[in-house]
């Protein structure tokens, strides 16, 4: 069985979060996930509730690296994240070595909302009953870091994470039209 100290020794060492830490109504959400966490480094209900009242610091740094665990696992099966603003769609698609850019906006349309959440064919239509003005761009960008840290930059600035690539590759082909 593992010493549950050895799990409070890596953490003791673990002071470079990658991410952030979760929030409050975050980890309420994620609890049985934290306790499978715990239970799986030999950290038992009575141990974690001794750590928090004996070494707060080091129940922080166990949230911190839980904290990293959960983004590193959101984040890396990620390929494409869509970012909306009112007049704004920016779909962004991660390659192993770099991030591509669709965007679309549009202007001279003041009752248009990309927020509104449209199927691609819905949001054609608006467009077009619109009578706006409609702008595609594309752009690439080489990845600095890690794709990870990318895509939490993105998250962090109110992009999601898409399942899918339709909006991508409708962005795509109008370009191409």
């Amino acid at each position: 069985m593992i010493n549950p100290e050895l799990i409070l020794i890596f953490a003791a060492n673990y002071s470079n979060m990658k991410y952030r830490r979760l929030s409050l109504d975050e980890l309420k959400e994620l609890e049985p996930e934290f306790v499978r966490f715990l239970a799986s480094n030999s950290v038992t209900a009575d141990d974690w509730t001794k750590i928090k009242e004996d070494s707060p610091k080091k129940a922080e740094q166990l949230i911190e690296l839980f904290s990293d665990i959960v983004f590193d696992k959101i984040l890396t099966p990620v390929v494409y994240m869509e970012q909306k603003t009112k007049h704004h769609l920016r779909i962004y698609k991660f390659l192993e070595d770099r991030i591509i850019l669709m965007g679309l906006l549009i202007e001279d349309a003041p009752s248009f909302d990309f927020t509104k959440n449209n199927s691609p064919q819905e949001m054609i239509q608006a467009i077009e009953q619109s009578k706006g003005t409609i702008k595609t761009f594309a752009a690439e960008k080489k990845i600095a870091n890690s794709k990870q840290m990318e895509a939490f930059a993105l998250l962090e600035s109110g992009a999601l994470i898409s399942k899918s690539s339709l909006l991508f590759d409708t962005i795509q082909s109008l370009q191409g039209a």
